[in-house]
């Protein structure tokens, strides 16, 4: 027969539409399928035969035994067929054995009309028999019952194979065939699809890579290990979004409880993301009414502004676990061992199977290992306790708390926090005004709204303090900004907070050509998701072009402006130069962190005047420094806690270099001039390193081609031309005069006049 549903498969005898049997063959792959071969490979092991790869061929025991127990006669006869099945296999019935034996003598009569001789018949009877006998008899004697006994093949199938599931298949069982490569090799065996059907249902595609039933089985197995996982389930399940109007996300959230539903095995809420808003000069007003109208309602009400804080090392040191595992139910039995909610066992039952259910999923994901699911599941445990289990630990069934996450998620572990918090009695709204921001959310579960204006919002209003509302003038300007600096190649003043610097490559004669050209027209310049890719020059000059001292001095005076910080003083900062960060370094660094915010509230924080956006960056920067260990010594003697202290006691000229740099203009320069045989210091290595990740242009000047500077990098970050001769014992000019003469300068080599 033909299926309508793949269900039907596991429908008993007398509960199908005739009385019949089902032979499909399975050349795709879709999660319904996947689902199906699951469900279909339990029910052939419990009730049928399971076939990984071809069936071997009887081997000498097997004929001996059959030669000793039947002898070597054959008849193409109804009769003689039935007859050797009684005595061969003893345990079919009457019915069993005449529906078998009418399946072998129709397949050995077809065999003889297609000239196959006397010898050639007996040798495929007597493989049948054996087949039956060693692979199949456990099935041959279930045929008729209701429950319908099943085989599942795994294989690109041969001919005779073929001929005997088939048999198998008129005499009353249901067959799959697993075709991993297609129909392509079946369909030379059965041309017209006379004796299967191929399975057709829609958005298939080929099966992945090392799909196998051995990993089914696998899958099977770790499904087992993880129902133990999750105890005792709760009494209630979530129905998330199912029963929204979805006309207004606002009014579906203030929708009351108890208006919701009615079924009591149920709890009802929403998963729900604005994008965009509806009117951006009621917008502010309207959240700010939204969040006052949940409050006085007596529901909790949470509000995470931008991103989620990550758990601090206190949060995560709370968090019973081991320091490694093997195996990943471990992982999570110890880690959900930790969400407890002490007199309220039916909220913690959700709790837990909310976390093993995202747990679980996230584990499938490709490239995910045991050491990365279990550093997000810490998070997730502690975001849990944190806000959950802390705030709605006294939950009852007629409370549905809400959460409200303004900005775009753009984290994968706060993306997997909300999509837990989903699965809770919680509302859980996230709002993305901005248009321009990018939220990586993606749920089955998650609603969205999309409105087309747009407007940046950082903070959701909970007090009167917090409305501000700009007029229709203001919105039409900051529109028009939009249009005029959104992926046009013109950028506003300080419109991005965050860069990349790249080192560029170049010729020593580019170096004057690119110093003061605006950034934005260099090679390799871009903006990618709101961070500037900043083309930098950072190179060593060692020698003097063809010996002319004047040419030299010039060239480097016409890189002179109030842009370029010159140093001629070798070092720059000695090493035992006074540093009132130094004594408080070791504070500011654990576990391979900066301690952000106990820099900025410390009392030798140097740099709150700063934009923030510009403290942020200088601290991205300097952590940035310490996990590449440009610097020697990093990680080995303490040295990330000199590179803190230097980074952090920057000269004040170079600190508004910093205030005033945009990372799409001109940016700030730093040239060194080194004539003597002195070394730089260790912290002079540190700030050009900085330096050169914040985004400087950097030029060493070394007329005796010296190994001055390479001494504390771990690599060399720098590029070096040797233009000319060495020179020693020069005396350094006053660089900020003009140049005198212009023969041998920069604009020499190019022809300027």
């Amino acid at each position: 027969m033909k299926i309508k549903t793949l269900n039907d498969f596991f429908t008993s005898l007398s509960g199908r539409r005739e009385k019949g049997v089902f032979f499909y063959r399975i050349n795709g792959y879709n999660e319904e399928i996947d689902d199906f071969i699951h469900k279909y490979y339990e029910a052939s092991r419990q009730n049928g035969v399971v076939i990984e790869g071809r069936i071997p061929n009887p081997d000498d025991n097997n004929l001996s035994y059959y030669s000793e127990m039947m002898g070597m006669d054959f008849q193409l006869s109804l009769e003689f067929i039935s007859v050797s099945l009684k005595k061969w296999l003893p345990r079919m019935n009457d019915y069993q054995r005449e529906t078998v034996s009418a399946a072998i003598y129709k397949c050995l009569n077809s065999l003889k009309e297609a000239g196959k001789n006397e010898n050639m018949l007996k040798n495929a009877y007597i493989k049948f028999m054996c087949w039956l006998y060693y692979k199949f008899e456990r099935i041959v004697s279930q045929l008729g019952n209701e429950v319908v006994p099943k085989i599942l093949y795994e294989a690109d199938i041969s001919n005779y194979e073929l001929m005997l599931i088939s048999i198998l298949s008129i005499a009353g069982c249901d067959v799959v065939l697993l075709q991993y490569n297609g129909d392509a090799d079946y369909l030379k065996l059965d041309q017209q699809s006379g004796i299967s059907d191929e399975l057709v249902i829609g958005n298939i595609r080929k099966f992945p890579e090392g799909y196998s039933l051995k990993k089914v089985r696998a899958d099977i197995q770790e499904d087992h290990n993880n129902e133990m996982l999750y105890g005792t389930l709760p009494r209630l399940s979530n129905c998330t979004n199912a029963w929204i109007t979805g006309k207004k996300v606002l009014d579906d959230i203030r929708t009351p409880i108890q208006l919701r539903s009615k079924d009591s095995n149920f709890y009802y809420n929403c998963f729900c993301r604005v994008n965009g808003v509806e009117d951006r000069l009621t917008y502010i007003n309207e959240l700010y009414d939204f969040g006052a109208e949940i409050k006085n309602s007596s529901r909790k009400l949470i509000v995470v502004n931008g991103e989620i804080p990550v758990p601090t090392m206190e949060e995560i040191n709370l968090i019973q676990r081991r320091n490694t595992y093997q195996r990943q139910d471990q992982m999570l039995v110890d880690l959900s061992n930790n969400i407890r909610c002490p007199g309220n066992i039916d909220f913690q039952r959700i709790v837990n199977k909310a976390f093993l259910d995202v747990a679980l999923k996230e584990a499938k994901r490709e490239g995910m290992n045991i050491n990365r699911l279990t550093n997000k599941c810490v998070y997730l445990v502690c975001w849990l306790k944190r806000y959950v289990l802390k705030e709605f630990s006294d939950w009852k069934e007629s409370d549905i708390g809400c959460f409200i996450h303004m900005g775009a998620c753009k984290t994968e572990n706060e993306v997997l926090f909300l999509k837990l918090l989903g699965r809770l009695p919680l509302d859980v709204l996230i709002l993305v005004p901005n248009l321009n921001e990018k939220c990586l959310l993606e749920d089955e579960l998650l609603y969205e709204q999309n409105y087309t204006s747009s407007l940046n919002v950082d903070k959701f209003p909970m007090g009167a303090t917090d409305l501000q509302v700009g007029t229709m003038a203001y919105h039409a300007e900051r529109e028009l900004d939009t249009l005029l600096y959104q992926d046009s190649g013109f950028y506003r003043n300080q419109q991005f907070s965050k860069a990349n610097a790249i080192t560029l490559r170049t010729m020593y004669e580019e170096i004057q050509i690119l110093w003061k050209e605006e950034l934005k027209y260099r090679p390799n310049f871009g903006t990618t998701e709101g961070v500037v890719n900043v083309p930098v020059i950072f190179s060593k000059v060692s020698g003097v072009k063809n010996g002319d001292i004047n040419a030299y001095w010039n060239s480097i005076k016409e890189l002179m402006d109030d842009a370029v910080f010159l140093n001629t003083t070798v070092p720059y900062i000695e090493p035992n130069s006074p540093n009132p960060v130094k004594a408080y370094a070791t504070e500011f660094y654990k576990n391979g962190r900066l301690l952000r915010n106990k820099i900025k509230e410390h009392k030798s924080y140097q740099y709150a005047y700063l934009r923030e956006e510009m403290q942020e960056h200088i601290l991205d920067k300097l952590q940035l420094l310490i996990d590449q260990k440009l610097i020697k010594g990093t990680f080995e003697n303490g040295t990330e806690y000199t590179i803190i202290a230097t980074v952090l006691n920057l000269d004040k000229d170079l600190i508004r270099m910093l205030q005033s740099f945009d990372f799409t203009r001109t940016n700030p320069k730093l040239v060194y001039i080194n004539v003597t045989e002195k070394m730089i210091s260790l912290e002079d290595s540190i700030i050009v390193a900085f330096l050169n990740l914040i985004g400087f242009d950097i030029v060493f000047f070394v007329p005796t081609g010296y190994q001055s500077i390479e001494k504390f990098f771990n690599r060399n970050i720098f590029e070096e031309h040797q233009i000319g001769e060495y020179v020693y014992d020069l005396q350094i000019p006053d660089l900020k005069l003009p140049p005198t003469i212009l023969n041998g300068s920069w604009r020499n080599i190019f022809k300027r006049r």
